[in-house]
C-alpha cells in the first residue's frame, strides 16, 4: 500500500539528511497523508504551533503527494509555495527518483490528462470553488497547508466592496438614475461621518444608513447593474425584502463601511457571517487534507469543523508538543490590575520598563505585543525616551538588540523574518475587542441565535493567535511575559494555560533572569 511505501522510503530519506529538522512525526504524518489520498477520505491535522511555525511537517505531505499515483492539489500561500519549489519538491524528487510534474498557477492545466503537483493560492483555489465556473475537475486529492488562516482567507474571498468608482460606474450604468444615484450618496456621506471616530475607522452599517441603500436599489434596475453592485445586492437582499428579482440568500450578513476622513470618502462592505453552508459543498467534490498548527484544544477540533462547515467523516489527529525542547518560560505578575480598569497602563507601563530593563545586558530581540492602538504609541514612545533609537513601532529593521513595539497582525505577518525574541511581552489576551465594530457585529450574531459568544468566538481566536505568536521561543526557550491578570483570576484561565503548554512557571522577577547560567523558579 502507499502508506507504506511512503513509510519506508521518508523513513530513509530522513536517515540520509545530516542534520535535517528533527520532527518525532513525520512518518505518522505521511502516512496518515497517504491513507487519506488512497482512501479519498478527509482528513485534518493539528501539527502544533512551534512545528507550524518552523514549517518541518511540510516533508511529511510533500512525500506523500510525490509518491501518489495522481494528480494532487496544494493550497498554499506564495511564499509557502516557494519553499515548496525551491526546497522541499526538488530535495525529495531527487531521493525518491520520482518525476512527477510540477505546476503552479490559477487555474487547472488544461490540454492534456495533468497528473502531477498543482500548486496555487488559497484566493486563486477558493475564487474557482465559490464561483460557479468548472476551472477545477471535481475528485481531485487537495492539501490545504496552514487551515489556521482558513477562515479569513473565505471571509476575504467573499466580501463584496463598494468603493468610490463603483459609484461612478453605477451613474454610467443608469443615467437616468444619476441624480438618485447621487443623492443616495450624498446621505450615506453625511451619516457616516457622524459616527464617532474609533481607531478602526469602521462602523456597522445603522438602520438609517440601510434605509437609504435600500430606497437606492429600489430606484434601480436590477437587470442592468454593474457586477459589483450585483454582488452586493444580492448580500443585502436579505437584510431587506425589497429587491424581489433577486434570488434570496439564507445567510446572514455583516455589512459595514470604512472611511477615510481626511478626503471624505467612505467604501461599502458585506461578507455572510455563517459561512459553513457556503462551504460544506465544497468539501464534498474532494478529499481534503486540512492542515494546521494549533486549530483547538481538542483533535476533533469541533468549533472550527462547525464554522467551516466539515463533515463528521474526517480523520482527525493532533500531534504533541516535546516537553523538552519546546517549552517556554512563563511570567504572570500576581496583584496586575485588570485591563478593564484606569489602574492597568500604569502598572503595565512600569512592569514593561522593569522587564526592558532586566533584559538589557542580555543580547537579542524584544518584542512588547500591545493590542490596543493608543496605547501601543504610547508604550513605543516611552520606552524610545529610555532606550532610543533601539526602539521601533511595528518595523523590521531593528538592532541585533532591537526593541520592537507591535500589534498582534503585525507581529503574525513578520515574526518569520524576524529573530526570534528572547523576551516576548504580551500586554493583554488577544481577545477581539467589542470596541471594534466588526467584533460587535459578530457577537451580535451569536446572540441572536442564543449563542456562548465568547466561548464559540472570542475565546478560540485569542487561544490560537497566543500560540502562534508565542512559537518562535520555543526553540531558545525564551521568556513570554503575559501581564493579563485575566489568566490567573478568570475561568478561562486554565484554558489559555493548557494551550500555551509545555511551559515553565516563573514567580518573580530575578536580576539574574536573563543570564545564560540563571536557574529559574518555576512550578
Amino acid at each position: 500500500m502507499i502508506e507504506a511505501e511512503v513509510h519506508l522510503s521518508l523513513h530513509n530519506f530522513l536517515r540520509s539528511q545530516a542534520g535535517f529538522p528533527s520532527w518525532p512525526h513525520h512518518l505518522t504524518m505521511a502516512r496518515l497523508v497517504a491513507r487519506a489520498l488512497r482512501l479519498g477520505r478527509s482528513a485534518l491535522i493539528q501539527v502544533g504551533a512551534a512545528c507550524g511555525y518552523q514549517g518541518r511537517y511540510r516533508t511529511s505531505f510533500v512525500a506523500s503527494a510525490l509518491m501518489w499515483h495522481g494528480p494532487v492539489i496544494i493550497v498554499a500561500p506564495p511564499a509557502i509555495q516557494q519553499r515548496l519549489i525551491k526546497v522541499e519538491i526538488p530535495r525529495l524528487q531527487q531521493w525518491l527518483q520520482v518525476n512527477k510534474p510540477i505546476r503552479t498557477g490559477d487555474a487547472w492545466p488544461v490540454g492534456h490528462e495533468f497528473q502531477g503537483l498543482f500548486l496555487i493560492s488559497p484566493a486563486a483555489w477558493l475564487k474557482a470553488q465559490l464561483s460557479s465556473c468548472e476551472n477545477f475537475p471535481n475528485g481531485i486529492p487537495t492539501i490545504i497547508d496552514g487551515v489556521d488562516d482558513l477562515e479569513d482567507w473565505v471571509r476575504s474571498e467573499l466580501t463584496v466592496n463598494l468603493e468610490t468608482n463603483d459609484w461612478e460606474q453605477l451613474m454610467l450604468a443608469q443615467p437616468t438614475q444619476a441624480e438618485v444615484i447621487r443623492s443616495a450618496r450624498a446621505q450615506l456621506t453625511h451619516e457616516l461621518f457622524k459616527h464617532p471616530a474609533n481607531p478602526y475607522e469602521c462602523y456597522l452599517i445603522s438602520q438609517a444608513e440601510e434605509e437609504i441603500l435600500s430606497h437606492l436599489y429600489s430606484a434601480l434596475d436590477i437587470s442592468s447593474l454593474p457586477d459589483a453592485w450585483k454582488q452586493f445586492a444580492q448580500q443585502f437582499q436579505h437584510r431587506n425584502e425589497n429587491f424581489p428579482s433577486l434570488s434570496s440568500s439564507s445567510f446572514s450578513s455583516l455589512l459595514w463601511a470604512t472611511i477615510t476622513r481626511r478626503h471624505g470618502l467612505f467604501s461599502l462592505h458585506c461578507v455572510p457571517i455563517e459561512l459553513g453552508k457556503i462551504l460544506s459543498p465544497i468539501w464534498q467534490r474532494q478529499p481534503v487534507v486540512f492542515i494546521g498548527s494549533a486549530l483547538e484544544p481538542e483533535t476533533e477540533a469541533p468549533l472550527f469543523r462547525q464554522r467551516l462547515g466539515l463533515e463528521d467523516e474526517l480523520t482527525c489527529l493532533k500531534f504533541s508538543s516535546d516537553n523538552q525542547t519546546e517549552a517556554i518560560q512563563l511570567y504572570i505578575p500576581y496583584q496586575l490590575p485588570l485591563p478593564n480598569t484606569p489602574e492597568f497602563q500604569a502598572a503595565f507601563l512600569h512592569k514593561v520598563l522593569t522587564l526592558v530593563c532586566l533584559s538589557a545586558t542580555a543580547s537579542g530581540l524584544t518584542v512588547v505585543l500591545v493590542g490596543d492602538v493608543p496605547l501601543k504609541s504610547q508604550v513605543g514612545t516611552i520606552l524610545a525616551s529610555e532606550f532610543g533609537s533601539r526602539v521601533q513601532v511595528e518595523k523590521t529593521c531593528l538592532d541585533e538588540n532591537g526593541i520592537l513595539v507591535s500589534g498582534w497582525e503585525f507581529w503574525r505577518e513578520h515574526q518569520k523574518v524576524l529573530p526570534a525574541p528572547q523576551l516576548l511581552v504580551i500586554a493583554t489576551l488577544p481577545l477581539p475587542s467589542l470596541e471594534n465594530p466588526l467584533v460587535a457585529g459578530r457577537v451580535a450574531h451569536h446572540k441572536r441565535l442564543h449563542q456562548d459568544w465568547f466561548r464559540l468566538y472570542l475565546l478560540p481566536i485569542a487561544m490560537n493567535e497566543l500560540q502562534r505568536a508565542i512559537a518562535p521561543l520555543r526553540d531558545n526557550k525564551g521568556i513570554v511575559a503575559l501581564l493579563d491578570s485575566r489568566v490567573i483570576i478568570r475561568s478561562y484561565g486554565a484554558q489559555i494555560l493548557a494551550a500555551l503548554s509545555p511551559l515553565a512557571r516563573i514567580n518573580y522577577l530575578d536580576p539574574n533572569l536573563f543570564s545564560s547560567d540563571s536557574e529559574e523558579d518555576s512550578v
